[in-house]
């Protein structure tokens, strides 16, 4: 059960970490961190709390979900420390992040639903390195074709990783099949929009460790889940931060 926050009765760490099912080293670990107040101690040196430190444990433990154990611990460091603008510039950070995480996901689901199939090259059609091998893979030249884009492209996109053609045997020349086909459509989508090498690498690297697109499609679910939950952890964790604020204004 909550202390009234004005309340002076005294805590033991049991008291502190029952609440939340921790062990009393945590508690006390908590305090070393600067993420609790530095609690009172008795004539014999046992740590005191007070309902202050009860608000300071909850609100850290709400803001963990959403801003991560490394973020959450700065946040509480700032405001026991009185520096309230650092906490709130640390916790916009994280609200920017999330942002840029969502912009992030809805290009590529952009990206996937704007992909646009290219159409099958004839056995080699075309000849040498423009066209097709046997299977039916496309060589630089004709992939270039189809994207719109220069065959050097392609080329700075396998150096970058976008793109891991295998070579012809005989010939030397690049070849692409189908998964790289995917994967040079689905980087030529995210450079469009705006999105930089380096951005669309570990991206294309989802796409690979998903078995493909259909696959993708699931995990780009889980990822939104896992978005919309952090941003409703960072509402309560601002629930929870804005009271012990008020607390602390009132006994400074």
């Amino acid at each position: 059960m909550r202390q009234n926050l004005q309340s002076g009765e005294r805590l033991r760490p049991v008291d502190l970490a029952r609440e939340h099912g921790l062990s009393t080293q945590a508690v006390r670990n908590y305090e070393e961190a600067g993420i609790l107040p530095a609690a009172g101690r008795t004539p014999h040196g046992y740590r005191t709390y007070t309902s202050l430190h009860a608000a300071a444990l909850r609100a850290f433990l709400a803001l963990l979900p959403g801003h991560g154990h490394r973020t959450a611990t700065s946040i509480m460091c700032a405001v026991n420390q009185g520096a309230d603008d650092e906490a709130f510039r640390l916790i916009d950070e994280s609200h920017a992040q999330l942002l840029d995480d969502r912009r992030t996901l809805q290009a590529v689901e952009s990206a996937l639903r704007d992909l646009e199939p290219i159409a099958a090259a004839e056995p080699g059609e075309r000849g040498a390195s423009g066209g097709s091998d046997e299977s039916g893979d496309l060589f630089i030249g004709l992939l270039a074709e189809a994207l719109g884009i220069r065959p050097a492209t392609l080329r700075k996109w396998e150096r970058a990783g976008l793109v891991r053609p295998r070579r012809d045997p005989l010939t030397g020349y690049r070849v692409y099949g189908e998964a790289d086909v995917r994967d040079a459509r689905l980087a030529h989508q995210l450079r469009r929009g705006g999105y930089r090498l380096e951005q669309i690498a570990p991206l294309i690297a989802q796409v690979r460790n998903a078995g493909g697109l259909e696959p993708l499609e699931a995990a780009l679910g889980d990822w939104r889940a896992r978005l919309s939950a952090r941003g409703r952890a960072m509402l309560t964790g601002a629930a929870e931060l804005d009271p012990y604020l008020r607390a602390r204004g009132s006994v400074s």
